[in-house]
């Protein structure tokens, strides 16, 4: 069965186990797959009130992208504990002779790459997520200033775990120009979405 699939508190006693999957990326994911949640939220609280009219179509469009997100984050949650998968079964390989040593060293390569990929995925959501946020500020029901925050809160967590994931494997990435546009891209990333983020918290903290 999958991790999305699990009932919470199994999904929990998994975490609490000394299991080493799912770990910080599957729960990055999660984190993410709770914002996208909570902004559709928002929209949908918004778009039910007349009182807000003018923001429905905004709303309406914020809310089918954060639908998608939330999609995406959810297979990220089990795509990330899979990608640790295959390099842990990589690092058990036998290793006998020299075949052996070079098919083990091209799956413990090819796993790395996807478990470089796979954070480095759920991070450009994560952007995407708070540009989506950053679009409907001002712009939902006010009511929903807690609910709001917290899902640009754990947008970010999304996108920080994501980063963390992304370097502890980019030593083991091959491609040098791949690795490299890895660090670039994923640092402007993490730098825009803070900017955001941060912004958009001390609004909200200063109105409630």
């Amino acid at each position: 069965m999958k991790l999305i699939e699990l009932k919470m508190n199994e999904y929990l006693d998994i975490l609490l186990s000394n299991a080493p999957a799912p770990g910080g990326g599957s729960v990055s994911a999660l984190a993410g797959a709770q914002g996208a949640a909570l902004m559709a939220m928002v929209c949908d609280l918004t778009t039910a009130k007349e009182k807000y009219a003018d923001d429905h179509e905004l709303c309406r469009e914020i809310r089918e992208k954060a639908g998608e997100l939330y999609e995406g984050f959810a297979r990220a949650v089990d795509e990330d504990t899979e990608a640790f998968n295959l390099v842990a079964a990589a690092f058990k390989m036998p290793k006998d002779t020299d075949q052996q040593k070079e098919a083990r060293k091209k799956a413990i390569a090819d796993g790395t790459l996807e478990a470089t990929k796979v954070p480095f995925r759920v991070m450009s959501m994560a952007s995407e997520g708070l540009q989506l946020a950053e679009r409907l500020q001002g712009h939902y029901n006010r009511n929903c200033d807690s609910d709001y925050g917290v899902g640009v809160l754990n947008l970010m967590t999304c996108m920080r775990g994501a980063w963390l994931n992304v370097k502890i494997n980019l030593p083991g990435v091959k491609d040098e120009d791949l690795a490299k546009e890895y660090e670039e891209s994923g640092r402007k990333m993490l730098a825009d979405g803070e900017v955001i983020a941060d912004r958009i918290y001390s609004e909200i903290e200063e109105e409630l």
